[in-house]
């Protein structure tokens, strides 16, 4: 089971999501951008029969704090190893794909001493007329507008990378074999895009302005592993590699499946046989474990617990002593009996008093639309619109003179209605699922 972790890097107050897996010696888990370590749930699952599999959100991106607007790729790698040494896993193996490889390149150049071995998925060394393509489109400006036209090329951004390299240029990119029509896929990665937000410029940007770290062919530095398989934009890079150090193994394989097969059982050969420590984790905020699944909370342990209503997550209790994302909620996993889960986690919390919203005026049918993902994004707009109606109507589907609602401008900034949409979105059917449970 993967279980979910905030830590605050000492001497800072910036905070740090991961993923935890398996058991076994450590294997740190290094995201490519613009994701999460969402990204890697299944290779976790797979791994984690051999690996305690750590995955961090990198800065910028899934749950974890952002770094300054203006940090590079040195900063990255430093908050790579600060992450390393707040969990107490100096002399780990570690794995990271494209970005994540690039960060973890830059720390074994500057720190070999951090890592016991490092795997490699893909391997990034532009050519100049390369580089030149990301100095333009390749990551305009995230900025939210009231009536959510961001998201349409937020859509077709994450869409369209599955069809070309780099995702805007239809006329001379490179053409992915893999290229698909696949909604769910698509809504997947977004979510992680959503997730960064902004700063899905400043994390990105700093690995694709990133100089090549390779360290020189006489360095002492751990062994590592580089490949990339025929479909993957980087596989060609391979071949620009320069001279590797002597215990560094360059391989080309023909499909994902194949590198990672190739990846576990080089790391399974070459990993230092580190127990994982006791990992550390804030005591304030985290996720518990209900029937196998994870609901996130906030606050004080013992105190009342308070629940936001259908289509929303924790935030919309501010200032709760304690407070959970109902099942299928914001960052809790959904489960079919949510009124169960409910009492179980406020068990488990030690919450002897649970404050239940009340129940949402409306058709239910009407107020949690159908956002199934489908091709061209239109399921976006529709939770987008939703959350800025909520602001003007009760119900918020009834655009008429008496359902109207006295306007609280703060409601309509785009920042408000971006924190609306996203818990719908995250809520999908959950919503309707809680919204009848609050009828019983």
């Amino acid at each position: 089971m993967i279980t979910r972790h905030f830590i605050t890097i000492p001497g800072t107050d910036r905070r740090v999501h991961y993923r935890r897996c398996g058991s076994g010696p450590v294997l740190l888990m290094v995201h490519q951008s613009p994701r999460s370590s969402a990204e890697y749930s299944l290779l976790m699952e797979n791994w984690g029969r051999y690996f305690t599999c750590i995955a961090p959100d990198t800065p910028c991106f899934g749950q974890s704090d952002p770094l300054p607007e203006d940090s590079e790729i040195d900063d990255f790698g430093d908050a790579c190893v600060a992450i390393v040494k707040a969990l107490g896993l100096q002399g780990c193996a570690a794995y990271g794909f494209h970005s994540g490889g690039i960060i973890l390149m830059n720390v074994v150049k500057r720190y070999p001493e951090l890592f016991g071995a490092v795997a490699m998925g893909g391997y990034a060394i532009w050519t100049r007329e390369e580089r030149a393509l990301f100095d333009g489109d390749y990551l305009p400006p995230y900025v939210e507008k009231p009536f959510g036209d961001h998201l349409i090329w937020l859509w077709n951004r994450v869409l369209e990378e599955t069809w070309q390299f780099p995702w805007f240029d239809v006329a001379n990119g490179l053409k992915l074999t893999g290229a698909n029509d696949d909604p769910a896929r698509v809504a997947a990665s977004l979510a992680m895009l959503l997730d960064a937000g902004p700063a899905y410029r400043t994390g990105y940007g700093a690995v694709l302005r990133a100089g090549r770290d390779v360290p020189d062919a006489d360095a002492a530095v751990p062994p590592a592993i580089i490949s990339a398989y025929k479909a993957d934009p980087l596989y060609a890079h391979i071949d620009r590699l320069p001279a590797l150090p002597g215990n560094w193994r360059v391989e080309k394989v023909d499909t994902p499946d194949d590198q990672n097969a190739l990846n576990l059982a080089w790391l399974r050969e070459n990993a230092p046989q580190m127990p994982c420590p006791d990992v550390p984790q804030d005591s304030g905020e985290g996720w518990i474990a209900v029937d196998g699944k994870l609901i996130h909370w906030r606050g004080q342990k013992g105190a009342a617990l308070m629940l936001h209503g259908p289509a929303r997550d924790m935030h919309a209790v501010p200032g709760a002593d304690l407070a959970i994302d109902v099942p299928g909620h914001g960052l809790s996993d959904n489960l079919d009996d949510i009124g169960d889960a409910i009492a179980k986690a406020a068990k488990q919390l030690g919450a002897d008093t649970i404050h239940w919203p009340e129940r949402p005026a409306g058709d239910p049918a009407r107020l949690y639309p159908d956002l199934t993902p489908d091709r061209f994004g239109a399921h976006l707009l529709r939770a987008w619109g939703a959350a800025r109606a909520e602001a003007i109507f009760s119900p918020w589907y009834d655009a008429s003179h008496g359902a109207r609602i006295a306007i609280e401008p703060e409601l309509l900034e785009p920042a408000s209605i971006n924190r609306r949409f996203l818990a719908r979105l995250r809520a999908g059917d959950a919503a309707r699922k809680f919204h009848a449970m609050l009828q019983s």
